[in-house]
């Protein structure tokens, strides 16, 4: 039987949490406005159903072996948000050209493919809800375009309300960078410790 309703919770908590998707759309659309910020939110689209298919056709082999492939992701994502961190501490609202830099299409995509939160997320759902009842492809794919849709609005909403708060994130640039900063690292260090 599928369990409807703690799949449902399951997937909105861990996409519309903070991560690096999630703090980089809300920190990019603060800078650059929504608008500009939308290349990169198609780019974690497009990245987020590449990432969702793997995680839907290799979920049963996955599984077997998280044991070891989870601490080399974790490692690797934990490396890459502290690097995130140190860019948005070093970055300047006064200059949009510097902020706009990271803010493509191919980063947005490119950035689904190390973070390990939506490895997490897909196999997760893939191996714990979706695959001991469903094996059909296109039911799997069903379930990659409805995982990817919940990834992609929460990216979309931590954007509005970047783009909502720009000018009070542009005046007040230096705590803004700080709790960016502060929630980064706690992504990454959380990644590191016993779960």
């Amino acid at each position: 039987m599928f369990h409807l309703y703690p799949f449902l919770s399951f997937i909105f908590v861990t996409a519309y949490t903070p991560g690096p998707n999630n703090l980089l759309s809300m920190s990019h659309a603060g800078r650059l406005g929504f608008r500009k910020s939308f290349r990169f939110n198609l780019g974690i689209l497009c990245g987020f159903v590449s990432v969702m298919i793997l995680c839907a056709v290799f979920s049963a082999v996955l599984y077997a072996l998280i044991p070891k492939i989870k601490p080399i992701m974790v490692v690797i994502g934990s490396a890459y948000m502290l690097f995130l961190a140190w860019k948005v501490w070093k970055s300047s609202a006064d200059t949009e050209a510097q902020s706009a830099s990271g803010c493509t299409f191919l980063t947005g995509c490119l950035l689904q493919f190390i973070n390990p939160k939506i490895f997490i997320y897909g196999i997760t759902a893939m191996s714990a809800y979706i695959l001991p009842v469903y094996q059909s492809p296109i039911i799997l794919l069903a379930f990659v375009l409805l995982l990817s849709a919940v990834g992609f609005s929460a990216s979309m909403c931590w954007a509005l309300f970047g783009a909502a708060f720009s000018k009070l994130f542009k005046e007040h640039s230096k705590p803004v960078n700080a709790v960016m900063v502060i929630l980064l690292i706690y992504c990454a260090v959380s990644l590191l410790l016993p779960q």
